[in-house]
């Protein structure tokens, strides 16, 4: 169970991907029926840390935490700089007794230094992409998703893919309900998956439009309807082939893609907060059958919609 979480303050650290950790994490939401966590912030040499953007952070605390901790955070920084050897012990041991390690942005380089990520498949911000790939052949680099999870290890892309990569642990560890708790609090939505692309086109289109936003509202409020490309194409007045090619490139994914995700976090929802049976919940979260349910928790969460609800259920806890 994620409940002790470690944030890393290294020098050279940058401010907002530091704070969108503190931001998932350092805040008891309880009173909002969302986590709270043991949340600390550690650095190898306790004492002012500098910043990315020229001032210092005092940081008390060192790295003794952290051993015990089911969590340890590192945000982006500089990439020139060698890593603390207390640094490298203290993530490795983590990585050995099964706790979470995650980077944001240029955060990778720290854990592909400290062999963390030779064998896995990892990211980073595209920017940073090709020089990780040359610098550390072992590691498998996808330069285009927004997280990878590959172990017990998660890395993401920059800026805003560190809010998704930690809104995907606590739906991971503590299930959806307190992911949307921490996402509505955070006022970000909660369903970007971790293998969107990084690149999309026109994030601020050059007309402005509400055409997208009101397709997709429309598809969260009938995802048990079987929708299809042609019937959300007119209804965004488009032809299929247009619709699909420009929800691609604004949203980061194909409509099929983006759809199942909603429809998995539906059943999600409904697995923790209702007893419905198996098939009425996958009737009304839009797969269909259970069988067809089951085909996607196993391929994206591996796991069943039994086991899951075990785990999360509500009315179980």
């Amino acid at each position: 169970m994620l409940r002790r979480v470690a944030l890393l303050a290294v020098p050279g650290v940058a401010p907002f991907e530091f704070g969108v950790v503190c931001e998932a994490f350092g805040i008891d939401r309880s009173e909002m029926g969302g986590p709270s966590f043991d949340f600390s912030i550690v650095t190898a040499e306790p004492g002012p840390v500098p910043t990315s953007l020229g001032y210092d952070m005092m940081i008390q605390a060192g790295l003794e935490s952290a051993y015990a901790a089911d969590l340890i955070a590192v945000p982006a920084h500089r990439i020139d700089d060698d890593v603390h050897p207390q640094v490298v012990d203290v993530l490795r041991d983590a990585v050995e007794r099964g706790a979470w390690v995650l980077s944001v942005c240029s955060g990778a380089f720290t854990l592909a230094k400290a062999g963390l990520l030779d064998g896995r498949r990892a990211t980073t911000h595209w920017m940073h992409a090709a020089r990780l790939a040359t610098e550390f052949p072992t590691i498998e680099v996808d330069p285009d998703v927004l997280f990878v999870e590959d172990g017990n290890v998660v890395t993401s892309a920059g800026t805003a893919a560190g809010i998704d990569a930690c809104l995907h642990l606590i739906r991971k560890e503590l299930g959806a309900a307190s992911a949307n708790v921490v996402a509505r609090r955070m006022v970000v939505p909660p369903q970007r998956d971790g293998g969107q692309s990084q690149y999309i086109a026109n994030p601020i289109p050059a007309q402005q439009t509400d055409s997208f936003a009101a397709v997709t509202d429309w598809m969260l409020k009938n995802l048990d309807q079987d929708l299809t490309v042609d019937q959300l194409a007119k209804r965004a007045i488009m032809s299929p082939r247009t619709f699909a090619r420009r929800f691609k490139a604004e949203l980061g994914a194909t409509p099929g893609a983006w759809l199942n995700r909603q429809r998995l976090l539906r059943a999600q929802e409904l697995l923790e907060q209702s007893d419905l049976p198996l098939d009425a919940v996958a009737a009304e979260s839009g797969f269909g059958t259970a069988a067809v349910m089951r085909h996607h928790f196993a391929r994206t969460l591996t796991t069943t919609p039994a086991a899951y609800r075990r785990t999360f259920c509500v009315q179980s806890a």
